[in-house]
């Protein structure tokens, strides 16, 4: 088997994927940005505000953008898997003001902590690339701790290398998120689905989730995302992404399962944290005819302080019948190819960042 179908099966995208999914390389015909589009829903509607990025693909490729965070500066820095500048960072205005990054073929997920006043990046190498000439290679992932400009301080443990993985288990983390003592938590989405606990100096603490328990409650199917809940202050908790089952899962900080949001037909990534709500990219979408994992069918969605989806930008509108939500859809007039991230402003504007979207740089939601 082809390490391309690993991957699919790894990903939960399975056989029936691969006649819908041509190919994980780039599209060759590209959909038209609406021009002053506004989309959304209820009181979280945007208007699309286009070539908001001020750069040319052509000094500065990319690839993917994958995930962007804003440092204590103002500062939007994003993630891709290119080479030439893994990390590019802009002003609120779309200017480009640096770039950096040579060591991330996998660049995947990125984390910004404040560390006693100084901005602190985690970033997450999956260990699935693609080179110059368009093949997808596969190698170990890592993860990097480093300054916003690129210092590396340390890299966490391979799990393997610390007896935690047995040999038949893979490792391809897609995320990180820090807890409010410091510890890091790892999703690896792309291996073998565990949630991995690190101290804040990289001492492996515990694992749980996987894909193989009887409990279907601790399953975690693609743990795309992994996040800290601190809405209430006094008890905060992880959302976990569980993509391939379009759901965000929550535990309690030592593993403890608490409960699943259901979200129908959107393969969701990793839950961004504003205020009371959670926004997150949507990478696919459920089609009409019930196939899964069509390209070009992604969108945003952001649920309300009870969990309850309230706008999918660039989707059509969420239904509930019964207080159940019904199956989610992408508009009829796309926006987004394939939602990977977003990021929130002070404003309430919101980036998104595309997986798989003709090497195109963040799309911003301007809030109306």
């Amino acid at each position: 088997m082809s390490t391309r179908r690993n991957f699919l099966k790894k990903t939960g995208l399975g056989a029936a994927a691969l006649t819908t999914v041509p190919s994980f390389g780039f599209n060759i015909l590209k959909k038209p940005m609406p021009e002053d589009e506004i989309i959304g829903h209820g009181d979280f509607k945007y208007k699309v505000v286009k070539d908001w990025a001020k750069m040319t693909v052509g000094h500065n490729p990319i690839l993917n953008c994958h995930e962007m965070q804003m440092d204590s500066k103002g500062r939007l820095i994003m993630l891709g898997d290119h080479t030439d500048n893994n990390i590019l960072v802009f002003d609120k205005s779309g200017k480009l003001l640096d770039y950096w990054g040579t060591r991330y073929p996998g660049g995947h997920g990125l984390t910004l902590n404040d560390e006693g006043g100084e901005d602190m990046l985690y970033i997450v190498d999956c260990g699935w690339y693609q080179d110059r000439n368009g093949k997808w290679n596969k190698q170990a992932g890592t993860i990097s701790k480093t300054t916003v400009d690129g210092r590396l301080l340390f890299m966490l443990p391979d799990p393997h290398t610390i007896g935690v993985y047995t040999s038949e288990e893979e490792y391809m983390p897609t995320e990180t998120a820090i807890g409010p003592n410091g510890d890091i938590y790892v999703a690896d989405g792309y291996g073998s689905d565990y949630i991995l606990q690190f101290s804040a100096s990289g001492e492996f603490i515990r694992k749980w989730g996987g894909h193989n328990n009887s409990d279907e409650n601790l399953n975690i199917r693609n743990a795309h995302g992994v996040a800290v809940d601190y809405r209430d202050k006094d008890n905060p908790v992880l959302i976990i992404t569980s993509r391939a089952t379009n759901s965000f899962k929550f535990f309690t900080l030592e593993g403890k399962y608490l409960k699943t949001i259901e979200l129908p037909g959107a393969f969701v990534c990793r839950p961004v944290l504003d205020d009371s709500n959670i926004y997150a990219g949507v990478c696919w979408s459920r089609t009409r005819e019930g196939k899964d994992y069509v390209r070009d069918t992604g969108f945003v969605t952001i649920l309300d302080g009870d969990n309850k989806v309230v706008s999918n930008p660039g989707g059509e509108a969420p239904a509930y019948e019964n207080g159940k939500l019904q199956q989610m859809f992408q508009s009829e007039k796309p926006v987004f190819n394939h939602g990977h991230d977003v990021f929130v402003d002070e404003d309430k504007n919101v980036y998104v960042c595309q997986w798989n979207a003709h090497h195109t740089p963040p799309v911003k939601l301007e809030r109306i």
